[in-house]
């Protein structure tokens, strides 16, 4: 049986306030199962409210964080705490003012805008490793042929 959390534990465990949870389920942004006039928050539930909270206390609107909400929904077909599973990592990127999803080390969407247009993301020390690693084992053919006798037919 999934977990189910109260109201109250969503607010202990996440800081927001009970007024917040009642509004947002009005709002139909995080919708909890219920039992009566009770509210209960699955595992995802809970990690959106997570995510939405902390998204809200870096200053984005409401607004905002609905888009971004409906774009992971959108792209993964899949809730939030079901897509951040197994190996993968997934970051949000932001400056305060544009939100990033960097779904991989290669790649990192701008969610707010054009989600279609993925910003790349070039490592920079992974980018010179390789350089010399190439330059390394270059170095080494050139010492190999180098020491090699060179066995000349006799005409």
């Amino acid at each position: 049986m999934q977990a189910r959390f109260t109201s109250r534990e969503v607010m202990a465990l996440t800081g927001i306030t009970l007024r917040q949870l009642q509004w947002w389920d009005e709002r139909r942004i995080v919708v909890p199962a219920r039992e009566g006039h009770r509210r209960l928050y699955s595992t995802e539930d809970l990690a959106e409210v997570a995510v939405i909270c902390e998204l809200r206390r870096r200053g984005f609107s409401l607004q905002r964080v609905r888009k971004v909400m409906r774009f992971l929904q959108r792209e993964f077909s899949k809730r939030l705490a079901e897509t951040v599973t197994g190996s993968s990592d997934y970051h949000l990127l932001t400056d305060g003012q544009t939100l990033y999803l960097e779904t991989s080390a290669r790649q990192i969407v701008d969610i707010l805008k054009n989600s279609r247009q993925p910003m790349l993301a070039i490592c920079l020390s992974d980018t010179v490793r390789q350089v010399r690693a190439v330059i390394r084992n270059a170095e080494k053919k050139a010492n190999t042929s180098a020491s090699r006798p060179i066995h000349r037919k006799a005409s």
